[in-house]
């Protein structure tokens, strides 16, 4: 009687033993950040690395007095869009006026934010643009440099830049000039100028003077 009741208390130790050695594991496992759940944890999102994105917080603080338009900048080896305001009056009565303040907007380096999503200009800092010459084609605007001598995403930039203000470009077709004695010629903003920036711009119909 004395052996079994010797026996039935051994079990008991080692099952207690047992269960305290389980109840220290399951401590230190929690301890250790370890979860005992396959329930996954939302550790929150992570940095964004998508190019030419910018968060709706860094496109509100650029906003400012004026008129809103939108010019192109390059990124990604494309054109995009991006808003800007201008201090001019958009309704066409000094197309100079206007062809001067978007491209004092492309001249410009964009903001930090822009910069860290991807977005650049290629158009020369000493570029200027003015009005049409005795001879000219109607509606032809007529750059400080050779239009043909820019770099191409420069000129896509431009070209795309003008064609979306209706003074510009009421026909959809940007006629741009440069100093020297050469006729005006029309370029239209295609989809394949955005994505191709790079490639010879695209001429429009009656591109000649």
């Amino acid at each position: 009687m004395g052996s079994v009741m010797g026996s039935d208390n051994r079990r008991a130790r080692r099952t207690a033993v047992a269960l305290a050695g389980a109840l220290v594991t399951a401590v230190l496992a929690a301890g250790c950040g370890i979860r005992s759940t396959t329930v996954p944890v939302d550790a929150g999102a992570a940095p964004s690395q998508v190019p030419c994105a910018m968060s709706a917080q860094d496109v509100t603080t650029q906003a400012a007095r004026g008129i809103p338009v939108q010019i192109y900048l390059v990124c990604s080896s494309q054109l995009v869009t991006v808003d800007r305001t201008v201090q001019i009056d958009e309704n066409g009565t000094d197309r100079v006026r206007v062809a001067q303040a978007l491209l004092n907007e492309l001249l410009l380096q964009p903001p930090a934010a822009e910069r860290q999503a991807g977005y650049s200009t290629t158009v020369p800092k000493t570029l200027r643009v003015g009005g049409a010459r005795g001879g000219d084609r109607a509606g032809t605007l007529r750059l400080s440099e050779q239009p043909e001598d820019l770099r191409s995403e420069a000129l896509a930039q431009i070209v795309c830049t003008y064609a979306e203000s209706d003074s510009l470009a009421p026909e959809g077709t940007v006629v741009l000039g440069g100093p020297g004695n050469y006729p005006s010629r029309g370029y239209l903003c295609t989809s394949e100028m955005k994505a191709r920036p790079k490639a010879v711009p695209t001429l429009g119909v009656g591109a000649g003077a």
